[in-house]
């Protein structure tokens, strides 16, 4: 199994950025996709993005195309989201999620972590 933690959440104002960081434990992720969900009030939970082992593919939700990136690092088992140009609609808790098979970016997500509070003041 693996664990992961998320950090890097809090309040900003619209137009700031944040960056989301995901740490994981107990397996390496190096060879699987990852991706950041986010579930706002009220709202079922949706993909933000998502990327391949490697990092060469990536996959963003239509609403943060252009203004947030993913990334990850393999050697630190980290993967991050960094988010610009943040919106009040943005405001949600962001989970970071891990596969247990890696099917690239068609993926399903069996871990997940305990998510961070990302609150966008207008």
């Amino acid at each position: 199994q693996v664990q992961l933690v998320e950090s890097g959440g809090g309040l900003v104002q619209a137009g700031g950025s944040l960056r989301l960081s995901c740490a994981a434990s107990g397996r390496t992720i190096s060879t699987y996709a990852m991706a950041w969900f986010r579930q706002a009030p009220g709202k079922e939970r949706e993909l933000v993005a998502a990327i391949s082992w490697s990092g060469g593919n990536t996959n963003y939700a239509n609403s943060v195309k252009g203004r947030f990136t993913i990334s990850r690092d393999n050697a630190k088992n980290t993967v991050y989201l960094q988010m610009n140009g943040l919106k009040p609609e943005d405001t949600a808790v962001y989970y970071c999620a891990a596969p247990e098979r890696d099917y690239g970016l068609l993926s399903e997500y069996e871990y997940w972590g305990q998510g961070t509070q990302v609150t966008v003041s207008s």
